[in-house]
Formats: structure tokens, C-alpha cells, sequence
């Protein structure tokens, strides 16, 4: 048969005979139509958004300007919240950071991933959403912390530091194997993230892209510039900082993370080692911690150590000078003044390197089809209650920052009070991305208030659990749900103490009143949404029994 008779028979079967004009005209009107349908694909593909996930760690809101400018100014963070959303009840499932990086990957709480602690293992099996987008057609990739695994799924291209990582020269895992880079964390991650977006990404795809800081996580070590910028700076004391815990439960009279009684020397604030070990009754003592001091400047070139001697020396003369005669009170007040200037140091640097990317978007024409999300894996104790690190459910910790950027998707400067959490992020993203997300995934999609349909939004209420204990810090395990008035919350191993925060009232948390007769009516309320939660996200006793035993087991055998 001809050819071109075939083709069009293939139109009308009845044709017996066909001139060449007429084939021409159809297979023209074929090749338009092909042409056509790819035009329409890769316009659908140019509307589907690119998502840039920003995320840092252990960044406390009360340390973005946006939020508040009484410690720092973080202009560029900040501009997120001026041409976007800033959520202020923004929270996460379980203040510790391996665990909130696995619920943001699955969208499930930690007791559902397997990942309730740093040392427990992470569910394999699960799906995480970048394999989604990587499925839908996204060039997907991850630059920074990850903390567990070494080998992130759904991702094209990734470089993450193993472990914590560390700040100077950091060693990074890659899909070609190990590597170390000269330089300084912060500034390596966004270099390597610019890299990707300017050089080696497909113009043609949507992209899906991590970008995961590593500061301020502890040991707080700023550059030398702002090393030389923070030190010496005085910055305002909490109202708590000299908490008592008198009206507390027995949990946070016993954590340890008080700035006097627990910030070590060396590792912390930053005095040489030999500065502390020549001096009578400096406490608390951990060597491992001096080592863990020298093994940071043992990273650096002799360069590197040259730019951080002279702040290192006038810190050490300063402390060999003052400490002795100090009140404890004057200790407390120059380990928390030596903390700000460290931990803000970290946080400057990471606000102009996301200023650095964001510049990029603008300049090469992405900004107004990406939505760029800023936040942390958990809150902070910036000397709330006297303390450093996180954990408990009291807000320093369980609130963290959330700032939203989507042109012409969401209004500027839109400030939002709804109870959401980190384990919303997945199936945000995906809705956004017009990715049908799993059913098991347990969050809830913020499309409805990052686009004023706050009508379509339910949620009053949210779940937390805690695990890690016994073990660093020593915060006893607790659960617990928060609205946006209280907080009910159950120390449940070593303790069995509920704890109910009047959050209007009460916003610094100081005064649990659970046993007020006035508040009996909310404490009876609360109890019955709490377990309504509980059997939700699928969590009980006894899997919290099955936590705890593997855990003393784990305990056990590292002993």
C-alpha cells in the first residue's frame, strides 16, 4: 500500500485513491498538531512553580527581625515576610533536629517514620516528597545539613555535610563520594547551591531545591569579620533569664541547659582551652569538650587560625581577667552576652547568603514563578528560662520561624496566626506543584492560607511528642496539643505531671495552671481533643512503651 494513502486511511478508511496535495495538507495539519501539543506541555511545565526550600538550624524566630528586632536585624529574611506570609504559630512535632528533617521529608509524625530521636533509625521504606517531584518531571537537588543518611532520595544532585558537619573546611558527601572544600560552611552551602542553579540544572525543568544551612547549629562559630562585628556587642536580657522554675513541674527544674550551670567553657564561649585548665574551679569540666574545641581550629589553615587569634585571645584575657571574682549572677550574664555574640555572628552570615540567592532569582528571571520558603528545624532558648537548646514544648522551641514567598499567588506582607507545623510543608508543596500527594501523608496543605481562602482551613489545634530521653539535656519525654490560647502538656516517664499554659496570659510560660479550678472546664476540653489527636496521628501508650525500650536498649549496648 502507499505510504501516504495509508496515513490517511488511518483518518477515513473508505479512501481508495489519494492525491499528493491532499497528503501534504493532512500531514502538515499532523506535524501543526504534534507541534502544537508540545507547546502546550512545555507551557504547562513553565507554570508549574519552582519551590526553593530554605531551611537553617536551630534558627530561634526570636532572632529574625521580622518577628522581632530586639537582638538582630535580618534584612534579608525579612523581605520574605514584606513580599510574602509570616506565620506566627508556626511549630514543629518534636523539637530535636533529625527527627523534624525526617516529619518534613514525610509528612508524617516521627512515631509513624521510625525517626523519634537522633540515634534512631529512619524508616527507608517510607516515601519522601522530593521522589515525588523527582517523579512528576522536577529536577530536584540538596545542598547542606541533611544529618542522617548518606544518600537522600528523589534527589538529582546533592552535597551534604555528614552528620552535624562542621563550619570550617566542611567534608561533604556526594554522589561521586567525599570531598572537603576550603571555606566557611554557610558561604560553601550557598556557593554550591548558586553553582547548581546558575550551571548545572535543566532550564527546561521545574526545579525543586533544598537549601539546607547548617548554622547557627551549636558550637556557634561565626567568620572572623563577624566574629570581630558580634564580640563585645551587649545585647538585652530575657525577662526569664534568671528563672527559678518554681511554678513548673519537675521536667524543667531537672533539664540540663542552663547557661551557668551547663554551657561549657571552651567549646561555647570560646576561651582556650589552656586559658581554662590553668584557672582553680572553672566549671562545669568536660574534657571531651576541650577536645572537641581543638579539633575545630585543628581544621583550620594556618591562615584561618591567623584571622580567628586576636577575638580568641581578647576573650580568653577577658575571661582570665573578670571570671574570678564574678557573682554568679555576672557568670550568667557573660556566658549568655558571649552566646548572643556568637549564635547572632551565625545568624548574619546566613542572612546575607540567602540574600545572595534571592538576588540570584531576581537577576536571572526566577523570582516570580518560585516559591521560596524560610524556616528552621526547630526554635531556640535564646536564655528564655535561662537556657540554650530546645526540646520542650514551651514555645521558644516548639514555635520556629515560617516565612513564605509566591508572587502573584500570595499577598505581601500577610502575617498569619493559625496553628501549623512542619509537617505540613510536603503536602503544601506538592498541592502547590499540582502533585497529588499520598494518603497516609498526615499533614495539611497551607494552600488555603497562603492564597486568602482561610475559609478552607480547619485546623485548631496541633500534636507534639517528644523522645529523646534519658539522654543529652535530660528533657524528660512529654506529649502534648496547643491551640492558639493553651497548652496542655503530659511528662509521662520518669514523671507524671500534665502542665496546662494559659498562652494569652501567660505568653512566657511561668505559671502551670493545671490544677486551678478556674481553668477545669479547658483542662477537660483539651484532654478530650488531645486523645481525638492521638488516635489520628495514630500514637499511644503503647508506642510509646515500644520507644522507650528501644531506646534503653540502644543505651544499654553503647555502654
Amino acid at each position: 500500500m502507499d505510504y501516504n494513502l495509508y496515513l490517511l486511511q488511518i483518518f477515513d478508511p473508505s479512501m481508495k485513491t489519494i492525491s499528493k496535495p491532499l497528503v501534504a495538507a493532512c500531514i502538515f495539519l499532523v506535524l501543526l498538531s504534534c507541534t502544537q501539543k508540545e507547546k502546550e506541555s512545555q507551557t504547562l511545565i513553565s507554570e508549574k512553580p519552582n519551590i526553593l526550600f530554605i531551611m537553617s538550624d536551630d534558627h530561634a524566630y526570636q532572632a529574625i527581625s521580622a518577628y522581632s528586632d530586639h537582638l538582630i536585624q535580618t534584612p534579608h529574611i525579612d523581605r520574605l515576610a514584606k513580599e510574602g506570609i509570616l506565620f506566627t504559630n508556626a511549630s514543629v512535632t518534636n523539637s530535636i533536629c533529625a527527627p523534624s528533617r525526617a516529619t518534613i521529608l514525610t509528612g508524617k509524625h516521627t512515631h509513624i517514620n521510625g525517626k523519634v530521636d537522633n540515634l534512631m533509625p529512619f524508616d527507608t521504606t517510607q516515601v519522601t516528597f522530593p521522589q515525588l517531584f523527582q517523579k512528576a518531571g522536577y529536577e530536584t537537588a540538596m545542598f547542606g545539613k541533611l544529618h542522617f543518611g548518606n544518600n537522600p532520595k528523589g534527589v538529582d544532585d546533592f552535597m551534604i555535610l555528614p552528620g552535624q558537619g562542621s563550619y570550617i573546611n566542611p567534608d561533604f558527601i556526594t554522589p561521586k563520594g567525599d570531598t572537603t572544600i576550603t571555606g566557611y560552611a554557610t558561604d560553601i552551602i550557598t556557593d554550591l547551591t548558586i553553582n547548581w542553579l546558575d550551571k548545572k540544572r535543566s532550564p527546561e525543568k521545574p526545579f525543586m531545591l533544598m537549601y539546607l544551612h547548617k548554622a547557627p547549629h551549636r558550637p556557634w562559630w561565626p567568620t572572623p569579620e563577624k566574629f570581630q562585628e558580634f564580640y563585645g556587642k551587649e545585647f538585652p536580657l530575657p525577662a526569664s533569664l534568671f528563672d527559678d522554675y518554681s511554678n513548673r513541674g519537675p521536667a524543667a527544674k531537672t533539664a540540663e541547659m542552663n547557661l551557668l550551670t551547663h554551657m561549657k567553657y571552651s567549646y561555647d564561649t570560646k576561651v582556650w582551652p589552656e586559658t581554662v585548665a590553668k584557672m582553680d574551679n572553672v566549671l562545669p569540666e568536660v574534657p571531651d569538650l576541650v577536645n572537641a574545641f581543638n579539633n575545630i581550629v585543628a581544621r583550620m589553615t594556618d591562615a584561618q587560625k591567623a584571622a580567628y587569634q586576636p577575638v580568641l585571645d581578647s576573650i580568653s584575657k577577658d575571661f582570665e581577667t573578670h571570671w574570678s571574682s564574678m557573682s554568679d549572677q555576672e557568670k550568667m550574664i557573660w556566658k549568655y552576652q558571649r552566646y548572643m555574640q556568637d549564635y547572632l555572628g551565625c545568624i548574619s552570615s546566613v542572612d546575607d547568603n540567602v540574600g545572595r540567592v534571592l538576588d540570584y532569582l531576581d537577576e536571572n528571571g526566577l523570582t516570580e514563578n518560585t516559591l521560596v520558603v524560610y524556616t528552621s528545624d526547630q526554635g531556640f532558648y535564646l536564655g528564655e528560662h535561662g537556657w540554650f537548646d530546645k526540646r520542650f514544648i514551651y514555645d521558644e522551641s516548639f514555635k520556629t520561624p515560617l516565612l513564605i514567598r509566591w508572587p502573584n499567588k500570595i499577598k505581601p506582607g500577610i502575617t498569619n496566626t493559625e496553628m501549623v507545623q512542619n509537617l505540613d510543608f510536603a503536602q503544601t508543596f506538592l498541592e502547590a506543584a499540582q502533585i497529588e500527594a499520598p494518603d497516609d501523608m498526615q499533614g495539611e496543605s497551607l494552600m488555603p492560607l497562603l492564597t486568602s481562602q482561610e475559609q478552607n482551613w480547619s485546623r485548631d489545634a496541633v500534636y507534639y511528642h517528644y523522645y529523646e530521653y534519658p539522654a543529652e539535656h535530660q528533657v524528660m519525654r512529654h506529649y502534648g496539643i496547643v491551640t492558639t490560647d493553651f497548652k496542655l502538656a503530659h511528662f509521662y516517664y520518669d514523671a507524671d505531671v500534665w502542665e496546662l499554659y494559659d498562652r494569652k496570659k501567660d505568653p512566657q510560660e511561668m505559671k502551670n495552671v493545671y490544677n486551678n479550678p478556674a481553668y477545669a472546664d479547658i483542662v477537660k476540653g483539651l484532654h478530650q481533643k488531645l486523645e481525638e489527636l492521638r488516635l489520628l496521628y495514630k500514637d499511644s501508650d503503647e508506642l510509646n512503651q515500644h520507644y522507650i525500650d528501644l531506646h534503653n536498649e540502644r543505651r544499654a549496648a553503647s555502654h
